[in-house]
């Protein structure tokens, strides 16, 4: 039997307007501090994972250093992870022991999050696992730590995996009802197949049901297996705007700033504020958006690196957002090295490789060019008009050439702004 239709997000326009959101991946698995899927990789059992719970205290946690940091790097929304697959939760659920409060740390831990970043003027988004490896009726399956260990796939073949989606699904309204309005719910993640799970085991369709009665604003992603309104591409940049049965659809990259999602403490693949601006750049070029993670350590604070790398992204935004905010794909085609984003009659040239003395702009845009000037000081760029013939077959082209000067401006990723004639 076909599934049935889950009504969509009514009203996503806040979410393609905003362009830039942070990713938060923080629970007991910054104590090993070894990536948020240790306990699946070293396949360490329930009792071998306890004493992470039982020394979890983020005695430096403060939700407002978090918040300024995201706002100052001109994100607009963030994303925190309510649980991840290993079950422990950072608020104080009604339907389990495993959280926070019963930690070291003896506090919810969302409640302030949520509260301080929404007093910097952010959106409010749960990252939700449906996998929980901790669950004590959550079917053992092929990611599961103990997927190895047939005595223990036999011992709990009992398990009843509808029980377990009766408990998400009230961890769900727990979250949709206790913490003011929620925009956006961000699930994670499904693997169909061969000793897998997907939408059934989750009970999707009853889950998305209820979670469209309880709010009916809020942006769900597709992870589930149902499609909703967001699609996620993870640790790549999509080619183009991502499309399913060729209809551009609304989605966003997610992205980390060291190629873990949780604290790891030996992973040192920074990526540069320089990079990680091109990568937002060319999502909101496609038609996207950009999800950045922060993984926080167990002490509760952002590593210094990764302030650093916020900074250095505010420092770009602060002089250029007007470049992303309410922008998308453009109508017209970039010139090489180059990404275009539009608002209106606002055309965004990011100019990811520095030209010598001039670039050129060719076709029908050429004749809508009203005024340039760099977006970082608003200082005028003269463009002149002239038929070019590039030995193209289909003969001379009109092309706007816009000068340049010979030094390179000292930003991240310079970028011209266009007026366009009406």
């Amino acid at each position: 039997m076909a599934s049935e239709k889950v009504a969509t997000c009514p009203d996503p326009s806040w979410f393609v307007h905003d362009r830039f959101g942070l990713f938060i991946h923080w629970g007991i698995y910054a104590l090993p501090a070894r990536h948020e899927w240790v306990k699946h990789r070293e396949r360490i059992t329930n009792e071998g994972y306890q004493k992470y719970f039982d020394h979890f205290d983020p005695d430096l946690y403060d939700p407002h250093v978090w918040a300024a940091a995201a706002a100052r790097a001109g994100m607009k929304y963030f994303v925190a992870t309510t649980k991840h697959h290993d079950g422990f939760c950072l608020w104080d659920s009604q339907q389990t022991e495993y959280k926070a409060t019963r930690t070291p740390a003896g506090r919810d831990l969302l409640a302030p999050m949520v509260e301080a970043f929404r007093a910097q003027g952010l959106r409010t988004g749960f990252y939700h696992s449906l996998i929980d490896w901790h669950h004590p009726e959550f079917t053992i399956d092929r990611v599961h730590p103990q997927r190895d260990d047939q005595e223990f796939r036999a011992a709990q073949a009992h398990r009843d995996q509808a029980k377990y989606a009766a408990y998400l699904r009230a961890q769900v309204k727990e979250l949709l009802t206790g913490y003011g309005p929620v925009d956006i719910m961000w699930f994670d993640f499904s693997y169909p197949g061969e000793d897998g799970k997907g939408g059934p085991d989750w009970d999707a369709e009853n889950l998305l049901r209820m979670v469209r009665e309880l709010a009916p604003n809020v942006i769900v992603n597709n992870r589930t297996t149902v499609p909703q309104d967001l699609w996620t591409p993870e640790q790549f940049q999509p080619r183009e705007w991502v499309r399913v049965e060729d209809q551009p659809v609304m989605w966003e990259a997610c992205q980390t700033l060291n190629g873990s999602w949780g604290y790891h403490r030996d992973n040192i693949d920074w990526k540069t504020p320089d990079l990680l601006i091109r990568m937002l750049i060319d999502s909101v070029a496609k038609g996207g958006n950009l999800l950045l993670n922060v993984g926080p350590n167990g002490r509760g604070e952002f590593q210094p690196e990764s302030l650093a790398i916020l900074g250095g992204i505010g420092d770009w935004m602060r002089l250029h957002g007007r470049s992303i905010y309410g922008c998308g794909q453009s109508q017209y085609p970039a010139p090489e090295d180059c990404r275009l984003t539009q608002n209106g009659n606002r055309l965004y040239l990011h100019l990811l490789a520095w030209p010598f003395g001039a670039v050129h702009l060719e076709g029908e845009l050429a004749d809508r060019i009203e005024y340039c000037q760099f977006l970082h000081d608003a200082s005028e760029l003269h463009h002149e008009l002239n038929n070019h013939d590039a030995l193209r077959h289909d003969g001379p082209q009109r092309v706007a050439t816009i000068r340049l000067p010979v030094a390179r401006p000292k930003v991240a990723v310079p970028v011209i702004e266009i007026f366009l004639k009406d």
